[in-house]
This record gives C-alpha cells, sequence and structure tokens, in this order.
C-alpha cells in the first residue's frame, strides 16, 4: 500500500482540531473512565515530556509526581477516550524530549521556566511607563 492511500484512510479517524501544545507545556488531560455501565472524565495533569509519531500513530507522554513517586502516562493524540487537553501554563525548553526530567526529584522536576510572550513583557513595560508618567505629572 502506498503512504497517500493510508493517510487517506486514517484522515476519518483524526480528530478534527486536536489541541496545540508543545513539550514543555503543563497539560490536564481529560480521559473518559469506563467503570461497570458508567462513564465518568478522570483528569491526569503534568508536564508533556515528548511527543512523537505522526498522524493517527501520534502519541505524548505526560509526567507528574504523585505522592513523592514519578508517575508518566502515554496518550494517543486522536484516541476518542481523550476528551479534552487544556493548557496551564506554557514552558520555556529547549529540548525535544524531556527525559532529564525523571533523574530529578522534589521542585527540581517541577522547575520548567513558564514561557513569557514578548508582546507581554513589552504591555507591562508600557504600562509601568504610564503609571510613572502619570505619578509624575503635577496635580492640577
Amino acid at each position: 500500500m502506498n503512504q497517500a492511500l493510508l493517510d487517506r484512510i486514517e484522515a476519518q479517524f483524526l480528530k478534527k482540531e486536536p489541541a496545540v501544545f508543545k513539550v514543555g507545556d503543563t497539560v490536564r488531560v481529560h480521559t473518559k473512565v469506563v467503570e461497570g455501565d458508567k462513564e465518568r472524565i478522570q483528569i491526569f495533569s503534568g508536564v508533556v515530556i515528548g511527543r512523537r509519531g505522526h498522524g493517527i500513530n501520534e502519541t505524548f507522554t505526560v509526567r507528574r509526581i504523585s505522592y513523592g513517586e514519578g508517575v508518566e502516562r502515554v496518550f494517543p493524540m486522536h484516541s476518542p477516550r481523550i476528551d479534552k487537553v487544556e493548557i496551564e501554563r506554557h514552558g520555556a525548553v529547549r529540548r525535544a524530549k524531556l527525559t532529564y526530567l525523571r533523574k530529578r526529584i522534589g521542585r527540581g522536576a517541577t522547575l520548567v521556566k513558564e514561557k513569557t510572550s514578548a508582546g507581554a513583557i513589552a504591555a507591562a513595560a508600557a504600562a509601568a511607563a504610564a503609571a510613572s508618567a502619570a505619578a509624575a505629572a503635577p496635580a492640577a
């Protein structure tokens, strides 16, 4: 079989709008869990330490510290069992895989710096300048 034919067959199973997140982001993954005849949503939150694959085979790995132990789960990106992926915060990392977090314990395992956009920094600087200009203006 050629790849174009496989891609066309898999396209019907892909999510229309998958969540947009990167490695280093802290996410909350809402998964559907079936218990008997009932279905509920269970949330797994942690840092995305890796992504792999493409198309229907794309997966991402989320790691968190639970009761002093590191817990990792691998989620298929286009699984119908994943209800949604919420991004809690964006992380600024310089690697594609964050496997070095496995060796770290305590706060060191969660130290992925939060990404600040240039627009947010410029807006904060403009607000500070406006506040200082208002304070420096003589009262009439």
